[in-house]
């Protein structure tokens, strides 16, 4: 094999280093050259390293992917939710953003959560049928690979559908998962039956075995997506809305598509950053952070001082206050195309006063935005082609619906209550909805999701995005920062302690233990409100070297693995 010469030189020295101070001492950062990925679960970093060494691209590996953890990560990986993916093709060097976020089923309408009096339903829109909107992840995936991939799709999905057949062994974390959800996951027969057999959840060390689930997949492989949006598995969908008196109809699965977009682009300092577009917040709300902190001098400031926690909080308050008025289904509400100017973010930075907490009430428009769960899951996958994919997805809260489909196995979203159910009503997060997020038939629900590409001299640079609902937005561009101003390598970026402020509440929550006292104290001094709460997000993370050369991490906060060929 041909290895360049500076490369060489580098192996060289990291050897030499090594046999000096010993490899206790050295620790070696693991580089791929075929391909990398990072993904929120060991299995799936597994079979998608297979996948590479069975001459698949980015575009396979994140198709078998999406499908392993429809498999091992059921509170979040998904056949019965939807996501996005930000993508680009090595050869052309086009960009794209891929759109298989839920649709509203044709029945939902603006009231369809509220009681005659009004008010809104409790649970309604979290649990059971009516929570459900029509699932997009499998016309998403096969949108991805007909137009991308390279191997068979069959072979790709029945590498889920093999592992689901024979099972797998609960981890401490799924353990964990199911007993904090028992109680919803016991009130459906179809669910307690696969989670909680014996009428207790799967403990530990136990195999769960999901052969219903098998079949699905055996069919979607073989049928594509028409096995899914047809046929005898919406024959399912639609039985399981009757009997539970949910919306979705047959007539709503066959009128299912994804939809290709351009991808949110910005500059920031020399690289350009792709991301999503609406239906999601997760692209204009990242690029006015960082825009907004962009010509401020990081020279004086630390990762971890309370001028920089103060002066990202300020810029995201802003950012969290325009997506509360302004974002939405683009089909459906004309969004304001000048949220990413300069002089727009010129104005805005303006209104930032060092040292001094400003106060939320005063800042930005109308009323604050609609709850998104913190139960999403991303992946990452590049190649030495150029190939990248970033790639959320989710069921929304944790297992979703709760509802599984009798006879076909999988789990059904929840995210009809990412809709503003009610003008003004808040949520458990003490949020409230706004017009441009309304329920409506057809419409495509906002979302936090922030699936980014960064390119730095036009070449990959980075790959990632996280779980966290509305701490999505401030987690990305926070590891961003990380690297490119403060200059950690990618393990540090993923594994410093995070902040975040999102307008309403007025708040900055802070990572438990992640803070010094001082700095607590100074952000109180400034005027801000501050709170704890534990480590959350889950980032994926790619950096490809100017050598091509693919490093890989993930977060320690989470089961995330990260691996390569």
């Amino acid at each position: 094999m041909f290895i360049p010469g500076n490369l060489r030189r580098v192996i060289i020295f990291i050897i030499l280093t090594a046999l000096v101070y010993g490899c206790g001492v050295f620790k070696v950062t693991q580089y791929y050259e075929k391909g990398a990925l990072a993904t929120g679960t060991p299995p799936a970093t597994e079979i998608g390293r297979n996948i590479f060494a069975q001459g698949g691209n980015a575009f396979d590996v994140a198709v078998a992917v999406g499908f392993v953890m429809a498999v091992v990560y059921p509170e979040a990986g998904n056949v019965g939710g939807g996501g996005f993916a930000v993508i680009r093709e090595g050869n052309s060097g086009l960009i794209k953003a891929l759109d298989f976020r839920e649709v509203a089923p044709s029945a939902a309408t603006e009231k369809i959560y509220l009681d005659s009096a009004g008010e809104v339903i409790e649970n309604l829109s979290t649990y059971g049928a009516r929570a459900v909107g029509v699932p997009g992840t499998v016309a998403g995936l096969y949108e991805l690979w007909q137009k991308r991939g390279r191997l068979a799709w069959e072979e790709l999905v029945r590498a889920a559908a093999d592992l689901a057949d024979t099972g797998f062994i609960v981890d401490a974390y799924l353990a964990g998962k199911l007993y904090e959800n028992k109680d919803q996951l016991s009130g459906f027969p179809e669910t307690s039956d696969i989670f909680c057999p014996r009428g207790e959840p799967l403990k530990a060390g136990e195999r769960l075995v999901l052969k219903d689930l098998a079949s699905t997949l055996y069919i979607v492989a073989a049928e594509g997506p028409a096995g899914f949006y047809e046929g005898l598995i919406a024959d399912k969908i639609d039985s399981c809305m009757k009997i539970h008196g949910g919306l979705i109809t047959k007539e709503d699965l066959a009128a299912y598509k994804p939809v290709w977009r351009e991808p949110l682009h910005f500059r920031f300092d020399s690289l350009d950053i792709y991301s999503m577009p609406p239906p999601s917040s997760g692209g204009i709300a990242l690029g006015q952070i960082l825009k907004i902190v962009e010509p401020h001098d990081f020279s004086f400031l630390t990762v971890d001082s309370p001028d920089y926690i103060h002066l990202f909080c300020e810029a995201a308050r802003r950012a969290f206050a325009d997506r509360s008025q302004y974002l939405g289904d683009p089909a459906f509400y004309q969004i304001p195309s000048r949220l990413l100017d300069e002089a727009y973010l010129d104005k805005r930075r303006e209104t930032i006063t060092m040292g001094h907490a400003s106060n939320s009430q005063l800042v930005g428009p109308g009323l604050p935005y609609s709850h998104e769960s913190n139960q999403t899951t991303h992946f990452s996958v590049c190649d030495r082609e150029g190939n990248m994919v970033a790639l959320t997805y989710t069921l929304n809260t944790n297992f979703g619906s709760k509802l599984v489909v009798r006879g076909a196995g999988f789990l059904l979203n929840n995210q009809m209550d990412d809709f503003a159910l009610k003008p003004g009503y808040p949520n458990t997060y003490g949020l409230v909805g706004a017009e441009a997020n309304k329920v409506e038939p057809g419409k495509r629900m906002l979302s936090s999701m922030a699936p980014t590409l960064v390119l730095k001299n036009q070449k990959p640079f980075l790959i990632l995005g996280s779980r966290g609902g509305s701490k999505i937005i401030t987690t990305v561009a926070q590891v961003i920062l990380n690297m490119t101003r403060f200059g950690l390598n990618p393990v540090e970026a993923v594994n410093q302690p995070r902040v975040h402020h999102q307008w309403l509440p007025d708040k900055i929550t802070l990572e438990k233990n992640g803070y010094s006292m001082k700095v607590k104290q100074t952000l109180i001094r400034y005027g801000h409100n501050i709170e704890e709460e534990a480590p959350d997000g889950d980032v994926e993370l790619i950096y490809i070297d100017p050598l091509g050369l693919m490093n890989a991490a993930s977060d320690p906060r989470r089961q995330g693995c990260s691996g390569g060929y």
